[in-house]
């Protein structure tokens, strides 16, 4: 019976175990959908204000991760998400990680060219997520951009390096003693803001917005005739100075059809008919 008994709480003891090792609770998939090309083009030439107030009006949550800065001002990226996601720094997790070239921040460097933007989850803003030597894998990628809510180290070499760059500031900190990375294309945290492998990265010199891609269509839609119509507000008011309050602020899907602004809109031919800007003709 004692014999049994032990052989019971050792096959437990293993099937715990191999339990915790194989992760067999439920997950959904990691990406939400695939953006193409041509649309990640469209989504890349319109503002991030643009796209945040195309995002807003559909209800979702903050998108903009406000903490995250060009390196330069001139600096612009647009791609698809490949995340990278850090732990803090455990002896386990170091040991258990797989090792040199084979670690999960290389893997996902080797998904990164010029249409994907590397997404990089650190444990801390002051917490170095890299520097010259592993980046300048990156630019021989002709990576389409770097962000992350952590810090770079060798920023002036970055900057040379011709790719784009978004991160929460620059450290001359090592980021080994304080984070390892643990996994690639996986969901992530970025400064309480959910990226997804996938979704759409766009950056300009007023932060970088992540456009979540099975919405990616209906966003560029909304952002796209939120900046015709801005663009006509500002030629009407510099061709007829005065108070910007008879046409503008507007909430995408609710302009009054007897309002100023549909007036002007109309004159320009968008009307009802042609936009999903007007009361009524919202399809989000």
């Amino acid at each position: 019976m004692l014999s049994a008994c032990r052989f019971l709480s050792n096959q437990s003891a293993r099937h715990v175990a191999t339990s915790i090792s194989a992760r067999t609770f439920a997950q959904g998939p990691a990406s939400g959908g695939v953006i193409s090309d041509e649309l990640l083009a469209k989504l890349g030439s319109l503002s991030t204000q643009a796209l945040v107030d195309g995002l807003w009006v559909m209800g979702w949550p903050p998108a903009q991760l406000d903490k995250c800065v060009p390196l330069s001002s001139e600096m612009k990226c647009v791609g698809r998400a490949v995340t990278m996601n850090f732990v803090p720094a455990r002896p386990d997790i170091a040991a258990d990680k797989p090792p040199g070239g084979e670690s999960p921040e290389y893997e996902a460097f080797e998904k990164c060219g010029p249409n994907e933007v590397l997404v990089m989850a650190s444990v801390g803003p002051e917490e170095s997520v890299g520097g010259d030597i592993k980046f300048l894998r990156l630019k021989q990628l002709g990576l389409g951009g770097l962000v992350t809510d952590g810090s770079v180290r060798d920023t002036d070499e970055i900057i040379n390096y011709g790719f784009p760059c978004f991160a929460h500031g620059t450290t001359a900190r090592q980021g080994p003693a304080a984070m390892q990375p643990w996994e690639c294309n996986g969901v992530i945290n970025v400064s309480g803001v959910t990226v997804r492998p996938g979704d759409a990265i766009v950056g300009d010199q007023d932060g970088v917005v992540v456009v979540p891609a099975k919405v990616a269509e209906t966003v560029y839609s909304i952002a796209h005739g939120r900046e015709q119509i801005e663009e006509i507000v500002k030629e009407e008011l510099t061709k007829n100075p005065g108070p910007p309050g008879k046409f503008y602020p507007f909430m995408s899907g609710k302009i009054k059809h007897d309002s100023p602004l549909a007036q002007l809109l109309k004159s320009k031919g968008i009307t009802p008919e042609n936009s999903n800007q007007f009361e009524g003709t919202a399809d989000w």
